[in-house]
């Protein structure tokens, strides 16, 4: 979603990562959820699946649907990785 965390680390709005099908978001309580704090920022192409969340309120919480481990190596770390990193030292600033 434009303006989302994870929309900021990636610098894209289309990213392909191989989906975990494990556990699913209810559809039936997205509403309920985003009214809530929790924020929907990524969803598969066809609309159906929630494949991120992020909580707006916390100092950088992205949760996804995929193993972004897959993708990180040594030298090149997974975006959300370096976005976690990132949040962490301008928390650990802020305070």
């Amino acid at each position: 979603m434009p303006g989302s965390r994870v929309h900021q680390v990636y610098g894209s709005l289309k990213i392909t990562e191989r989906h975990r099908h494990r556990y699913e978001i209810n559809n039936e309580y997205r509403e309920d959820l985003e009214k809530n704090g929790l924020k929907i920022s990524g969803l598969s192409p066809d609309g159906r699946l929630v494949e991120m969340v992020e909580i707006s309120e916390h100092p950088w919480f992205a949760a996804c649907q995929f193993h972004p481990e897959f993708k990180s190596r040594p030298n090149r770390p997974h975006p959300l990785f370096m976005g976690l990193i990132a949040g962490a030292l301008e928390y650990r600033r802020s305070k």
